[in-house]
């Protein structure tokens, strides 16, 4: 827990001084949030982005109806530290910063122009000299970009754009003459090639496949390798590896199975291809798309000219890699993956074959490194402080810090997190986070919140408690707030990420309330004072912890499914119900055991035990959790006269963006829980 001394406490009276508080609401939406990064070739310079709430149009007063819009920019500091300056002030903002591979010209994407709806400008590259001067608009997507990469030698660029309508679609679509059918009608993603100093485009890929992120190129600019989906639906989980000629445009499948996990990316001499590959495990359906394989992804090198494969992969290393890439003397392979609470920085020595750990409890995102590779610029979230720019120097791990984008974060108090542990029913040791109140006494008894994650193949992690779910604002009004994560997680090998399978509601809900009673226990938790929340995932165990107990006194379930057998059949995501409980068996035998597993395990067949009450909210437009979720709980619990209150937050789909939206929800979450949990109404500050 950091604090902070006021000297002038010396000089005046002590009610004149001001007092050191925790954060709130307010302060939550004022967070900038830093990601983007791109070192230069050199080392020297590092571009990056910055996003914040932005009210453009605004007078003074928002009751004219003035819009806070989230916008990011382009900016860029020495790599030894210094003064950060802005390089972009877009009205639409700016993203995706690169260097080109000489370091003097600098690409982003932006959305510039004038209109409104379909005649909104779309994103496009430009390109910025990196000694000064103005931006040019390189690209003309008619449907914008998505993503690029510049070639080795910084004469071309790669990027993948959805693929037009033609001129007959794009005027029905105008005239709002527009049936979709569903699951069908799809609008696939191809790669295209612009020449920089003429900006004439060609279409590289075609064909009957969607191409995803991370496209790459071969180090002598004759090749381009990228991964592709037949469909862009999200639950097809059917992806492979390509590489593509780029004069000829000659297409080469690589993979066949549809189980490339990640883009494969060039060696630097050319000769092979990194990526991770996790093979399917399920039988496809009829539709040919199959449920979700819970496995590690296994890291592997695809020889070029021999067209083998070989299986990095071992049995000590049990955890998922990231997106990899190679390092520059190609001796390594960079990548990071979830470990426990942490996402960790990890190498594969291809002479050794083994892995290393190269961080040490950080959360680390948005490598970059320099064209040696002595120097990498990174993104880094610790819990007590908000996520900044990093360089690190050399092999031995010691990032130093060089930017302060949320300086003013020094004049709050936070609440200590710790990483604390717990025997489970069965004995097993479970995870999690637990934040304390600011100015946390040993031994004094606080209101616990416990917070279930989403997934439930994901993980709490110990960073900066501060977005729109509890975290430091609770700790700011003296609650303490106990992050599980339960059998289920990832980032604790593949068992434990299995061990949830055909068993929500059992053993994760054992972890996470034999974590409630350890807190209890230890003194730290007032068992008379709790409450729960979660989104997602997290929604569906909150519904089914108030189902199975009223130990809790408020509880708050977003975005959750509370009825599988319907969410099964109406959510954008099936296969991964399916991987868990099985596909729904609609033989005409009404109640089977697969359809009775779905039901025993929904918080909504236990309605009528509910006593905890209950404030659900929910994205009004969200697809991967559909409306009647919430709406089905609310009715089955409002019928029989329990406690509860339903919030939809317009055009909003699985998680919130807009910003009186995310507002809205701390505010009325914070104000559910206190009143039912401490007893008296609490009404927070607007």
């Amino acid at each position: 827990m950091r604090s902070t001394v006021f000297l002038g406490a010396l000089l005046f009276p002590a009610a004149l001084v001001a007092q050191p508080r925790g954060l709130d609401d307010a302060d939550i939406m004022r967070l900038k949030s830093v990601g983007g990064v791109a070192l230069s070739p050199d080392g020297g310079t590092v571009l990056y982005t910055i996003s914040a709430w932005e009210h453009p149009n605004a007078r003074g007063d928002t009751a004219l109806g003035d819009r806070h819009e989230r916008r990011s920019h382009v900016w860029r500091v020495p790599a030894s530290g210094g003064t950060p300056r802005q390089l972009t002030y877009g009205e639409r903002g700016e993203s995706q910063p690169t260097w080109s591979p000489d370091g003097k010209t600098i690409a982003f994407v932006t959305a510039r122009g004038a209109g409104t709806g379909d005649d909104a400008p779309r994103a496009q590259i430009w390109l910025l000299p990196a000694d000064g001067g103005e931006a040019r608009q390189l690209t003309t997507a008619r449907d914008g970009v998505s993503g690029y990469v510049w070639s080795p030698d910084g004469a071309r660029i790669a990027f993948t754009t959805t693929d037009t309508l033609t001129r007959e679609q794009e005027a029905k679509r105008r005239r709002r003459d527009d049936p979709q059918v569903y699951e069908d009608d799809f609008r696939l993603s191809h790669i295209w090639v612009v020449d920089v100093a003429s900006g004439k485009a060609t279409k590289v890929t075609s064909g009957a496949f969607t191409v995803g992120g991370g496209i790459n190129w071969s180090p002598d600019g004759s090749r381009i390798a990228f991964s592709a989906k037949p469909t862009p639906m999200i639950r097809d989980e059917r992806t492979d590896a390509y590489v593509v000629e780029v004069a000829t445009q000659r297409l080469d499948k690589i993979t066949s199975g549809g189980d490339a996990e990640s883009a494969p990316q060039f060696s630097p001499d050319g000769a092979r291809l990194v990526y991770t590959m996790l093979p399917h495990e399920f039988a496809p359906h009829k539709n040919g798309i199959m449920p979700r394989t819970l496995r590690n992804a296994k890291l592997v090198m695809y020889d070029l000219a021999s067209r083998t494969l070989t299986n990095l992969g071992r049995p000590d290393f049990d955890v998922s890699p990231g997106q990899p890439r190679w390092s520059p003397d190609g001796q390594q392979i960079w990548f990071t993956a979830s470990d426990r609470v942490y996402q960790s920085l990890y190498a594969y020595d291809l002479s050794a074959k083994n892995y290393s750990k190269r961080s040490k409890d950080v959360l680390v995102g948005g490598l970059s490194p320099s064209k040696d590779g002595s120097t990498m610029a990174m993104i880094l979230d610790t819990p007590d402080w908000p996520a900044e720019v990093y360089v690190q120097q050399g092999a031995t791990w010691a990032p130093k810090r060089i930017t302060n984008t949320n300086a003013w974060v020094a004049e709050r108090v936070l609440g200590e997190s710790r990483v604390i542990t717990w025997k489970s029913k069965d004995g097993r040791e479970v995870e999690g986070v637990l934040l304390l109140p600011v100015g946390y006494q040993q031994g004094q008894r606080v209101p616990l919140l416990v917070s279930a994650h989403g997934g439930p193949t994901s993980a709490h992690t110990n960073g900066f408690k501060a977005g729109t779910s509890p975290g430091q604002t609770y700790a700011a009004r003296g609650w303490a707030v106990l992050y599980p994560n339960p059998r289920g997680s990832t980032g604790y090998g593949e068992w434990w990420m299995h061990a949830n399978t055909q068993d929500w509601g059992g053993g994760d809900y054992r972890d996470i309330m034999t974590g409630v009673d350890a807190l209890i226990a230890r003194g730290i938790a007032d068992s008379s004072k709790m409450a729960f929340e979660g989104w997602s995932y997290g929604g569906y165990m909150t519904s089914w912890v108030v189902s199975q107990t009223g130990r809790f006194k408020a509880a708050m379930m977003g975005a959750g499914l509370p009825s599988l057998l319907s969410m099964a059949g109406t959510t954008d995501i099936p296969g991964y119900i399916n991987t868990f409980f099985g596909q729904p068996q609609y033989d005409g035998s009404i109640v089977n055991a697969n359809i009775r597993k779905y039901l025993v395990r929904s918080g909504i067949s236990y309605s009528d035990k509910v006593t905890t009450p209950l404030l659900i909210l929910h994205g009004g437009s969200d697809e991967r959790v559909p409306i009647g979720q919430p709406m089905e709980f609310y009715r089955a619990l409002k019928d029989r006269g329990k406690t509860t209150e339903l919030v939809f937050y317009p055009r909003e789909g699985h998680g919130l963006s807009e910003y009186y939206h995310q507002l809205d929800r701390m505010k009325r979450e914070y104000e559910w829980m206190a009143k039912f949990t401490l007893g008296a109404p609490v009404r927070t500050a607007m």
